[in-house]
């Protein structure tokens, strides 16, 4: 396996993680929001929880990513503007398709909600490593102290 596939292989796992933190907060927030806030809501107060919870998981997403995942020094306005992109249109289209699972077809709005999930994960990882970060991977304070620290241990191994 070349260096480059184990780095993004690193990367899909720790976009994992963060992906499923960032998951916990769309269901915890999500209920919240159907199950308390919006409980005589109809239709209006189930998809507009679910684009409340998706907008606080997709900023804890980007976050924690840009900084850990891809190690990026991006712009992060254009980065973000980037990843608004993605979303303007997922966040339709993913919402669509809870309206038309859940309200027509009478599936079970967390099932769709974890179908959606899934979908995110994938897309956004994708979008995020090829389009967002192409350029700017390992860029950051972090990624250059790595590489530091990493010349460094090599220079001690070689006795220098």
């Amino acid at each position: 396996m070349t260096n480059e596939r184990k780095k993004d292989l690193i990367r899909a796992l720790k976009f994992l993680l963060f992906s499923v933190s960032a998951g916990i907060i769309q269901i915890l927030s999500f209920t919240l929001l159907n199950e308390v806030i919006f409980v005589d809501g109809g239709d209006v107060g189930y998809w507009l929880s679910y684009l409340i919870a998706l907008i606080l998981s997709v900023v804890w997403n980007f976050t924690f990513n840009r900084r850990f995942t891809f190690k990026s020094a991006a712009n992060v306005p254009i980065a973000m503007l980037l990843v608004f992109a993605f979303y303007a249109v997922f966040a339709p289209l993913s919402t669509l398709l809870e309206w038309y699972l859940c309200d027509l077809q009478g599936w079970n709005e967390y099932l769709v909600l974890a179908i959606n999930m899934i979908m995110n994960f994938v897309l956004e990882f994708l979008y995020q490593r090829f389009v967002v970060f192409r350029k700017t991977l390992d860029t950051n304070s972090l990624a250059a102290k790595e590489k530091a620290d990493k010349s460094a241990s090599s220079d001690i191994d070689q006795g220098k």
